[in-house]
């Protein structure tokens, strides 16, 4: 049987399909940011909130079309690959490391949080027992054949989505009484002018609550990093941005409609999900049970595509000689198990620090994906512009208006990661991101002067 580590085994597989990689990106997308993270941003904006959704799913439908464009153009490479092919080797090692930055964060608040909801069911086990479990899970699947990895993240996801789907329809049925609740009369539309208004807080929460939402939307990028292990990528990838990024604007809006309309803004307890409270209206007997079966699956499918992106990454920087060899190489399968022994290490770690300082660890790194992931679609978005005029073939979908939509998107999330920076309550994360940057920077300079000498 030929060795993982046999030299020269380091290519991946292009195994997976479209609606692998549509679920996949919707497994990273679908987590805590919706299932928890609506009730911050509905306390910060109200019903309006919902505007804050569509216009983050307007800047997402940029940065995804501009991945779109560039798969066409550019066939087996990736979201870093296009990075460097506009701006160098530096800024791509600088982005490829903190993406993988992002991807381990993300794996570890995930990995607790799986610990911290079977404990519902399991209150005796300890929590970095059932986190380390959680995690050797997630290893396993991430160990299988891309095939079957793309097939067990597609039922991961299609799970957190059905029950979505069920929460709208049995949301809407509430709302106009088609469903008798507990509280009686069906509020209608109601909750959507009381309480203040539809926008009780003006205008600028809309905006305030746009940095929980950036997070919320983020690891929809995981389609650039799927490029080079997707069948036809290049004339696929158009197809599934377009139908991805209607679906995930509906899987946020809808439901925070649904809450909005059922539940008054100001009434929503910010420490049980709001869907929770919702399923609790209708007097479902077992419905905390039912959510939390869900909040496993949903953070178990997001830490599962938080590694997939970080091993991807890892790989692709191997290749290019940006990180350690050791992390390129593949087993039989096509499967970067280098990459993928360094994330079992850092979930390791992640749940030993978990044991010591569970909500430490939830604050600290809560607004680390947040700022990464701005500046990861701040390069696709800058890359899109700069390699356009360069482009030796006719992609097979354009963005439209070039350069001034993607221009525009690149100016607003500037303007949101300089409010990430001066919010008071990032300040302890943030100065981690800065300090990441800082290093990298100086990583990437030591590293690269040597062939800048050699080329002079």
């Amino acid at each position: 049987m030929e060795s993982e580590n046999q030299p020269g085994n380091d290519k991946l597989q292009k195994k997976l399909l479209p609606r692998h990689i549509m679920f996949m990106a919707m497994g990273g997308v679908i987590g805590t940011g919706i299932f928890k993270g609506s009730a911050e941003t509905i306390g910060l904006a109200g019903p309006a909130v919902v505007l804050t959704y569509l216009f983050g799913g307007i800047l997402l439908l940029v940065v995804m079309g501009a991945i779109a464009e560039l798969a066409s153009v550019y066939p087996n490479r990736n979201m870093k690959d296009f990075i460097r092919l506009a701006f160098g080797p530096r800024p791509a090692f600088i982005v490829g490391w903190l993406y993988a930055f992002l991807m381990l964060s993300v794996c570890v608040i995930e990995v607790t949080a799986a610990g911290s909801f079977l404990q519902y069911w399991l209150p005796d086990v300890p929590l970095w027992v059932l986190s380390l479990g959680s995690a050797a899970l997630i290893l396993g699947i991430n160990r299988m054949s891309v095939e079957a990895f793309g097939e067990t993240e597609f039922w991961l996801a299609g799970i957190k989505i059905a029950m979505i789907i069920i929460f709208i329809v049995l949301g809407a049925g509430l709302l106009f009484g088609l469903i008798p609740g507990t509280s009686g009369e069906a509020p209608g539309l109601s909750n959507y002018s009381a309480h203040g208004g539809f926008m009780p807080n003006g205008w600028l929460s809309i905006f305030s609550a746009l940095l929980v939402v950036m997070f919320s939307y983020g690891g929809s990028e995981l389609i650039g990093l799927t490029l080079t292990e997707a069948k036809d990528a290049e004339k696929v990838m158009p197809k599934v941005v377009k139908s991805f990024i209607l679906r995930v604007v509906l899987f946020y809006t809808l439901p925070i409609l649904i809450i909005c309309g059922l539940i008054p803004w100001n009434q929503l307890e910010g420490q049980s999900s709001p869907f929770v409270q919702v399923l609790e209206a209708t007097g479902l007997s077992g419905a905390a049970h039912i959510i939390n079966f869900i909040l496993v699956t949903a953070v178990i499918s997001a830490a599962n595509s938080s590694i997939y992106g970080a091993t991807r990454m890892l790989h692709s920087m191997a290749a290019a000689g940006e990180a350690p060899k050791i992390l390129g190489k593949t087993n039989t399968k096509g499967v970067p198990v280098g990459s993928l022994a360094l994330c079992a290490i850092v979930l390791v770690l992640g749940a030993v620090i978990a044991f010591f300082a569970q909500d430490n660890l939830f604050a600290i790194l809560l607004a680390v994906p947040g700022f990464v992931v701005l500046v990861v679609w701040l390069s696709i978005c800058l890359a899109q512009i700069k390699l356009r005029p360069q482009y030796k073939t006719t992609p097979t979908f354009r963005i439209w208006g070039y350069p001034y939509i993607t221009g525009a998107t690149a100016l607003v999330l500037a303007v949101i990661a300089a409010g990430f920076l001066i919010d008071p309550q990032n300040r302890f994360s943030i100065g981690i991101c800065i300090g990441v940057l800082i290093m990298l920077i100086i990583w990437s300079i030591l590293k690269f002067k040597k062939a800048d000498s050699i080329q002079k």
